[in-house]
């Protein structure tokens, strides 16, 4: 005895059924794209020509020579901490005088303290601090700091002045 065949025909294939209809933009006409011109020989530019501005003028302290200055490693470490320290309350503003110019130092010692500064009572930790000198004279540095488990980055630009280093910039995040 024989099964009679039974012709399985394939099942229909329900991409095939969906169809694409294109929609009217509810809303006002796009604007056709900008015409370029190109600048035939002879025609002249469009464009103002660029006069350069005036160059600036020498430095208003002498930059010491790199030999002369102290390694800006330890002093943007001590810097950071000490910094942090000011901001949680354990240190006065004061002792950072030296340490700042004088417009940074009245931002700093004014300014709003960070939250997790403030807020926080678990110990402050500042760990390696990696520094960069991109011109003689100038180091930039930045830090991570730890406290309450969060990791929160400190960067600061330190210029060579009269011998040593002072904060021109500092970014606590």
């Amino acid at each position: 005895m024989t099964t009679p065949a039974t012709s399985t025909a394939p099942a229909p294939d329900p991409w095939r059924q969906v169809r694409l209809r294109l929609v009217p933009t509810p809303g006002p006409a796009l604007d056709p794209a900008p015409v370029t011109r190109l600048l035939r020989p002879g025609v002249p530019s469009p464009r103002p020509v660029l006069v350069p501005g005036p160059r600036p003028g020498p430095p208003r302290h002498p930059v010491p020579r790199r030999g002369a200055l102290p390694d800006p490693g330890p002093v943007a470490h001590r810097l950071v901490t000490m910094t942090l320290e000011a901001f949680c309350g354990r240190r006065p503003f004061a002792q950072l005088r030296s340490a700042y110019t004088l417009p940074v130092f009245g931002k700093v010692s004014q300014g709003r303290r960070p939250g997790w500064c403030v807020d926080g009572s678990g110990p402050l930790l500042v760990g390696a601090v990696r520094v960069t000198e991109p011109v003689e004279g100038v180091a930039e540095a930045c830090a991570v700091a730890r406290r309450n488990g969060r990791a929160h980055a400190v960067a600061v630009r330190l210029e060579a002045v009269e011998g040593g280093w002072r904060c021109t910039a500092l970014q606590v995040g």
